[in-house]
């Protein structure tokens, strides 16, 4: 019988992890002393020392006063992340005829924000549009860059190649790779809805199981489960835009019959409404219903008690959400099931830019 080969850890592997958890810890609970963060890892204190000097060089770290907890001794000195530390350069690709753009520091908070209208633009002119404007935030950042992040629509591989986006037409798009040779810094394309799922989970204090909707020029999906990014073998886990409800409706740009997307989107149901104004709750109760349809099943299968939902205040209101409640509890009430939590998001519209900026945390410092 063969036994699996064991891969020791490298130093260099060891010690990059090492650097993420204090990373991590700081980010999570500050201000700490390094004595707090010996504790709260298990490093050592000699490990801790010379990993804190490291990233207070490297400009991602900083001193911030002394601990006013009455101990014997020497007081204190408090660390906690540096904000203007590193920019995050940040970008939304899911308005419905816009790219949004901003530059973040290493807390999210924006620092600047851009805007480029697309004008009907797809295929190649929306992706002059998108580098266009990546190179205008880096042009405007005034402190080292940490990474570009970017929330795309369509189905995104891990490399980062828009797969297909049929909105705005793309097919087998390298966009990652364009703009890392465009700019010559760190990129991270990931699918708008799975961006957003982490902005809830970083800075919505959302759950570690959570399923967030994202409403825009389609409809998408972005699941947690025990904290981690559900991707899909086909890196495609979330297009619930592309479900059929039913038999007949209306014909998808995807080419399929009914699809959610199709019945659901901002623009059709903002069409709807320009064109009904005085039936707005039904318009939307109607939607709702149809979200909750595509949603039964995976609550029911993997048992989530949480789903948030994001989009445009016009859309996403009281009589959707409702409705897509009422139909996911129908479907799948169970007297061991716990009560459904369905809201909508506190992030309002940037929650694609701010989980862009979490992704980049994510990959390049490793800060969750």
């Amino acid at each position: 019988m063969q036994h699996p080969i064991r891969r020791r850890s490298r130093p260099k592997d060891t010690r990059r992890n090492n650097r993420a958890f204090v990373l991590q810890a700081i980010n999570d609970n500050p201000p700490l002393s390094r004595a707090d963060l010996a504790r709260e890892t298990g490093l050592t204190k000699v490990t801790i020392s010379d990993l804190v000097a490291e990233l207070i060089e490297a400009g991602l770290v900083i001193e911030t006063g002394t601990s006013d907890i009455g101990r014997p001794g020497k007081p204190s000195t408090l660390l906690t992340l540096d904000p203007a530390g590193r920019d995050l350069v940040v970008m939304d690709l899911s308005g419905r005829d816009l790219v949004r753009g901003a530059v973040l520091s290493l807390r999210g908070e924006p620092i600047l924000t851009r805007v480029r209208r697309l004008d009907g633009a797809t295929g190649q002119q929306a992706v002059d549009a998108a580098r266009a404007l990546a190179a205008e935030l880096v042009g405007e950042t005034t402190h080292p860059i940490l990474g570009v992040g970017v929330g795309t629509p369509g189905t995104v591989d891990e490399s980062g190649t828009v797969l297909w986006a049929p909105n705005l037409r793309w097919v087998d798009l390298p966009l990652q790779q364009l703009l890392q040779d465009d700019l010559g810094l760190p990129v991270k394309v990931e699918n708008d809805a799975n961006v957003a799922v982490l902005a809830e989970r970083r800075f919505a204090g959302g759950p570690d199981n959570l399923i967030r909707i994202q409403f825009s020029r389609g409809v998408g999906a972005g699941l947690l489960v025990g904290s981690q990014l559900v991707r899909g073998a086909a890196s495609d886990a979330g297009e619930i835009g592309h479900v059929a409800i039913g038999e007949n409706g209306p014909v998808c740009g995807c080419g399929k019959t009914g699809c959610l997307e199709a019945w659901a989107s901002v623009p059709v149901l903002r069409g709807q409404l320009d064109a009904e104004p005085g039936r707005a709750g039904q318009i939307l109760g109607r939607a709702g219903r149809r979200l909750g349809l595509a949603l039964a099943p995976v609550v029911g299968m993997l048992g989530l008690q949480h789903i948030v939902v994001g989009g445009p205040a016009d859309v996403v209101t009281p009589a959707l959400l409702d409705a897509a409640r009422d139909c996911i509890v129908e479907r799948t009430r169970s007297e061991f099931r716990p009560q459904l939590e369905l809201t909508a998001s506190t992030l309002g519209e940037n929650a694609v830019l701010l989980g862009a900026g979490a992704l980049v945390l994510l990959t390049e410092l490793g800060v969750a």
